[in-house]
């Protein structure tokens, strides 16, 4: 019976769907779940939850609960990762002083000075987490979730010896998508994906054996059809692949869809109706503190049940503790040459296979000349980001900024450094070492 540490686990809806998805295997029932967070009452709430969900279901698993890191990780064969450094203050200098300059980001947790930003603060207590990880139980697979997720696992792979692989749904959430705009049955789509995390690439993916490229092309030529997303078709028309990020938050990663209002409002489209809109995560997030405050848990204890989302974290143990081969997208380090004209330092995002030996990553070649460029801006705003918070290098800070694609596309390089400083002094509570 493996024991799994949650760190970050006050968030509960998150939280509980992960133990639920682990509980949900019957080899994994046993579990000792060690539910960690600095929050006491929101990890109350998340160990009520799931207690219940392992009385009702009447399952082996124990539960535990603690804000003690170092107790959480005693005897810990996996670490899953779901922290969120500062809560709303920060996220919310990230998103309101760039829009302030003109920096307009939807989502800001991933690319550009809200990603840059996000990491810089969160990365201290990363190392923190790997040093403890590194004393108390050195053999522990960690296992990434929160974001910016290339950033934070970069710098895992280049200044700790934990072994870790980031874990995001986009590419199966974008896999439900791309069966459906091409009609074909979810379960018999296969697909090859591989870039960056939230700027990789369906390759190839095909219906037995049939690509479903002209599907999604006709698909496309559907006014109603396009509408749903917006962004990723457009790309899919210029540059000839399906990017595996929701088109609201895509469009930070490259320079053509946020850079006036009018553009951002065209693009709104019908799915993703009002998440286009500068802040709208931010905005989305501040609504939802209410909730997270509410001390009605907002859940039936006594119906509460174990159910499996389409998260990896667990197929990804259950694979490893049964021996059961599985293919995932994970992110990982490109020393062990997944893509081939990415830099080997990168944190990459490419099939890999599990099972009892561990996870080994897959080998797609070059990716296309036509979208590895996208890739390769952000790897260096990834390596400027790693390389300023290791070393505590202001400089470095502000290019990993200027060479944000949004970012340059929107102001001028006094103005981005302008901007930059202002987040500097911002965030001097997280980054005394820049201050």
């Amino acid at each position: 019976m493996p024991k799994i540490a949650f760190l970050g686990a006050g968030s509960m809806v998150f939280a509980t769907k992960l133990v639920g998805d682990v509980l949900s295997f019957e080899e994994l029932s046993d579990s000792t779940i060690s539910l960690m967070d600095v929050d006491e009452r929101r990890l109350d709430r998340t160990a009520t939850v799931t207690e219940a969900m392992v009385a009702n279901e009447d399952l082996d698993a124990t539960i535990e609960a603690t804000t003690d890191r170092r107790a959480a990780l005693e005897g810990a064969d996996y670490v899953l990762n779901t922290i969120n450094v500062g809560g709303t203050e920060p996220f919310e200098n990230e998103i309101r002083i760039p829009q302030r300059h003109g920096v307009a980001q939807a989502i800001g947790d991933t690319a550009g000075p809200g990603g840059v930003f996000r990491a810089l603060r969160t990365i201290p207590t990363l190392l923190d987490i790997a040093a403890d990880i590194e004393a108390i139980c050195p053999d522990a697979l960690f296992l990434n979730y929160t974001n910016p997720m290339a950033i934070l696992c970069e710098a895992m792979f280049e200044a700790t010896d934990v072994a870790t692989v980031g874990l995001c749904h986009s590419v199966p959430h974008t896999a439900d998508a791309v069966a459906d705009y091409a009609g074909v049955p979810r379960a018999e789509l296969d697909y090859w994906v591989a870039g960056i995390n939230h700027l990789a690439w369906f390759l190839r993916a095909t219906h037995r054996g049939e690509s479903v490229y002209p599907a999604l092309r006709e698909a496309m030529a559907d006014s109603a059809t396009y509408e749903r997303d917006t962004v990723r078709f457009e790309m899919l028309r210029h540059f000839g692949y399906f990017p595996t990020e929701s088109s609201h938050h895509f469009s930070e990663y490259v320079p053509y869809f946020r850079t006036d209002p009018e553009t951002i409002e065209e693009l709104a489209g019908t799915d993703y109706a009002g998440r286009m809109a500068t802040g709208a995560y931010l905005d989305g997030w501040t609504e939802r503190a209410t909730e997270r405050d509410d001390p009605d848990l907002g859940v039936d204890l006594d119906s509460v049940s174990v159910e499996r989302s389409e998260e990896y974290a667990s197929r990804l143990i259950h694979s490893i503790e049964t021996d059961t081969t599985r293919r995932f997208n994970l992110d990982v380090s490109n020393r062990t040459n997944t893509i081939t004209n990415l830099p080997s330092a990168a944190c990459v995002e490419g099939p890999v296979l599990a099972d009892a030996t561990g996870v080994r990553p897959c080998s797609v070649g070059d990716l296309p000349t036509e979208v590895v460029p996208f890739c390769r801006r952000h790897v260096a705003v990834h390596r400027l980001t790693v390389e300023g918070a290791l070393e505590n290098d202001r400089e470095k800070v502000h290019r990993a900024v200027k060479h944000d694609p949004l970012t340059a596309a929107s102001l001028t390089l006094a103005e981005i450094y302008e901007m930059t400083e202002e987040l500097i002094a911002a965030n001097a509570e997280y980054l005394p070492e820049l201050n």
